[in-house]
């Protein structure tokens, strides 16, 4: 290949036709050969779309203020014609990618945008653009993200892939939106904050450097300009003063300048090309700017050794990206559950989710463990369940115990009043101790309904939120899931209150207890009945252990041995009933956790299973659209990025066959 360009160059150069420029001696031809595998990889890692992955590639991004001359420097570049005209010239990102092919007789020219491949030619390649910016940006006078990709094959240009984005303007015009700035600001900054970029900024001479939007924006995120290299344009417009200020460099273009005159008029590239030389030798003042900083030739030679050198430094950090976010993918993936095919798979998923929705039950409603819902309190259902039933216990004894010292006895003067019948005066009728714990039960009873309401609902809601979470990826399961826990918990809670129920009856028809507490505490409380008797018709008050100063004066009226049988009848009450309070709360627990466990280990596999056959559990393992379509990103991602790596992995190759790119 060197041989057949070096034979070109040898020879007198002809006029150049309108479609072949094969005898137009090559912009950087000494460094094509080492930067096209690079650029090969680059292109076939942008044809995968790794992009879409947020991995991004090293790429020249050009840009500058309005009317700065950025399209003429890369129609200098490519040797074609870009759009001209009023206002914003480029209203989307146009990634153009250079490919110098030494035997084409014919350049090869498309555009790549929404999925498709547009040829073209080299006299129509503006109206092409124009015509794709118009359907990618809808024919309005905005900015859009989406870029435009323009592929140049053909003889004589350098290998490179740029980005050219809107001039920066500052004043809306010709119809265009009041935000115009803030669009184009977003898009540019997007683009060059990211460390992979080369900003390649386009100032014209005729301007002060410093005054330049564009050069505000790149100090911003390349304060060294360590990524930064200037184009001056327009040098024959304002030659005074240009050499100073490519020299001083005042605003930190870390990789230089290099100064350039556009093409004029009907002038062809390579006229063009001739004049610009002509115009930095012969010029008084521009023939004075170091030869290696001016012409479009340069230009070519530092962009093809930047870009080399930021892909050749890239590369390993894009296959560490590329091998992480496969990683990720693939552990993603492997996360999600199976794409059911079969009833077997169904049924199979199916039990993987009631053992596993069984488990977490376990562990919060029988065991107690803590570490599934370490951060949810409502699922530490242990804790939970028993502030209910403390709670309860308190309202019980709050409701269903008198005020100890006040109206002293009068309850009880009253239901031995009602309990009277022929028998002994001196004993205590039996039916006034039943009489009296009847209604106390009532309270209990009354009470009952609320307590059981109060805890089946909220084992409901942990029920149906531990299913909910094993099941997440199977919406109609989840609703079968969700009916069939309502139904069993409404079952039990009905269980549960006709049990609870039963137990009030029972202990209403029997006073019964072989706890020995009761007979100390009764033996305690009776020890003071002699002091009590002697003081009620002398005293106005009496102080009585356990009860603290009780007023007298409301029993001066009653017969001391209805006094004294009130007394008997509540100092056995009061013991009895704490017994009988804290046997009916236990009772409570222990039907609550024998009911639990039926619950978890038998009752709710078996309800959901009832509610599954009609319908037919298949169907009801149907995934939802969201996961289906994620499992297909997630394959798609996945194969983008294997093929990303194979790309990579062959370039890689090379450099070990055949030696380092970037020397």
């Amino acid at each position: 290949m060197g041989d057949d360009r070096a034979s070109v160059r040898s020879e007198p150069e002809p006029k150049p036709k309108p479609v072949l420029v094969a005898h137009t001696p090559p912009l950087a031809a000494s460094y094509n050969d080492r930067i096209r595998p690079l650029l090969d990889a680059i292109d076939r890692l942008r044809n995968v779309m790794v992009m879409e992955e947020g991995i991004h590639l090293p790429i020249i991004v050009v840009i500058g203020d309005q009317s700065s001359g950025k399209s003429s420097v890369l129609e200098s570049l490519a040797g074609i014609n870009l759009p001209r005209g009023q206002g914003i010239c480029t209203r989307v990102p146009l990634i153009i990618r250079l490919q110098d092919i030494p035997q084409a007789d014919r350049p090869e020219l498309y555009l790549d945008f929404n999925g498709k491949v547009v040829p073209t030619d080299e006299d129509k390649i503006a109206k092409a653009i124009n015509d794709a910016t118009d359907e990618i940006a809808s024919h309005g006078k905005g900015v859009s993200g989406p870029p435009l990709i323009l592929v140049i094959k053909k003889y004589g240009i350098p290998d490179l892939i740029m980005i050219d984005l809107p001039g920066i303007t500052r004043v809306p015009v010709n119809g265009q939106p009041e935000d115009i700035y803030e669009q184009i600001s977003k898009i540019i900054m997007e683009c060059i904050r990211r460390e992979e970029s080369i900003i390649l900024n386009v100032l014209s001479a005729t301007v002060d450097f410093s005054t330049c939007e564009s050069i505000r924006m790149s100090q911003m995120v390349d304060k060294t300009g360590r990524r930064t290299l200037a184009v001056v344009t327009k040098a024959d417009k304002a030659p005074e003063g240009l050499l100073e200020k490519v020299t001083a460099d005042d605003v930190n273009v870390g990789l230089g300048y290099v100064c350039v005159r556009s093409r004029i008029g009907a002038e062809t590239y390579e006229e063009a090309r001739q004049e610009e030389a002509k115009l930095f030798d012969t010029h008084p003042l521009l023939c004075k700017i170091d030869k290696s900083i001016v012409g479009v030739p340069v230009l070519a030679q530092k962009l093809t050794q930047i870009q080399a050198t930021f892909i050749a430094k890239y590369l390993p950090e894009i296959v560490m990206k590329i091998n992480d976010k496969l990683d990720a993918n693939l552990a993603e993936l492997e996360r999600m559950p199976n794409n059911l095919s079969s009833l077997e798979d169904a049924m199979m998923a199916f039990m993987e989710i009631m053992g596993s929705g069984k488990e977490s039950l376990r562990k919060v409603f029988l065991r107690g463990e803590l570490d599934e819902y370490l951060d949810e309190k409502d699922m530490h259902c242990t804790a939970r369940l028993v502030e209910m039933l403390n709670q309860y216990y308190n309202e019980l004894r709050n409701c269903t115990e008198n005020h100890l010292t006040t109206n002293f006895l009068l309850e009880e003067i009253g239901v031995l009043e009602e309990a009277k019948g022929i028998g002994l005066p001196d004993v205590l009728p039996h039916n006034a101790f039943s009489f009296f714990l009847q209604q106390k039960m009532k309270a209990i009873s009354s009470k009952l309904p609320s307590l059981v309401v109060r805890i089946w609902d909220y084992i409901e809601g942990v029920v149906i939120q531990a299913l909910m979470q094993h099941s997440e990826n199977y919406p109609q399961l989840q609703s079968s899931m969700r009916r069939a826990a309502s139904s069993l918990i409404k079952k039990m809670r009905m269980k549960m209150m006709n049990r609870m129920m039963k137990i009030v009856e029972m202990e209403k028809l029997t006073d019964y207890t072989c706890n020995p507490e009761y007979l100390l505490e009764r033996n305690k409380l009776m020890n003071e009945q002699d002091r009590f008797l002697r003081y009620c018709k002398s005293s106005s008050s009496i102080h009585l252990e356990g009860f603290g100063d009780v007023d007298l004066t409301h029993l001066r009226n009653h017969d001391r041995q209805l006094i004294q049988q009130a007394f008997h009848l509540k100092m056995r009450m009061i013991p009895y009933w704490k017994i009988a309070l804290r046997r009916f709360v236990d009772m409570v627990a222990l039907h609550l956790r024998f009911s639990m466990q039926n619950l978890v280990n038998k009752e709710m596999e078996r309800e959901i299973r009832r509610e599954l056959s009609g319908p037919g559990i298949k169907r009801m393992m149907e995934e939802k659209p969201e996961m289906v379509e994620k499992r297909e990103k997630l394959n798609r991602n996945i194969k983008l990025l294997r093929e990303s790596a194979e790309v990579v992995a062959q370039f890689m190759n090379r450099i070990a066959t055949d030696g380092d790119y970037n020397r």
